[in-house]
């Protein structure tokens, strides 16, 4: 019965969690799948405004985004940095569980990662998540086993 209820709970966290994200996106002026990933992450609940930016190099260095873990936008949501084409299940699973980290990241631009969507291709990635220190750890894989 503990069991069900802590689900509930987390599930509760998360929804809420979802509901009151907001934040930013710092994209480059002509980057198309940055826009379909906004547009993902709207869907899912998240507010958020989008701001051209055309260095996205130095955004990226002030957000402290690993040098390895970048791709083409970078987010702030509810404080934490958000790079790449995050997943939104992740960022509310981040969100709920306030784990410490700085942030989360999918480097590069994986096919069939939300926003990269191309057909039914799909590039096997892994959410990253990363402290202040530029420590990174797996956070999630894709595809779910």
């Amino acid at each position: 019965m503990k069991r069900i209820q802590r689900l509930v709970a987390t599930v509760g966290l998360m929804s809420a969690s979802a509901m009151a994200a907001s934040g930013v996106v710092y994209k480059s002026p002509s980057c198309g799948c940055c826009d379909d990933w906004v547009e993902h992450m709207e869907q899912a609940g998240f507010e958020l405004g989008v701001k051209p930016h055309n260095n996205m190099a130095a955004v990226k260095q002030e957000m402290g985004v690993p040098a390895d873990m970048q791709s083409c936008h970078t987010a702030r949501i509810n404080g934490y940095v958000i790079e790449g084409h995050v997943p939104a299940q992740e960022v509310k699973k981040l969100l709920a569980t306030h784990t410490g980290y700085e942030g989360l990241a999918v480097a590069g631009m994986p096919i069939g990662s939300p926003g990269m969507e191309y057909g039914d291709r799909h590039q096997p990635y892994t959410v990253m998540a990363f402290d202040e220190t530029g420590h990174t750890e797996a956070f999630q894989h894709y595809p779910k086993p």
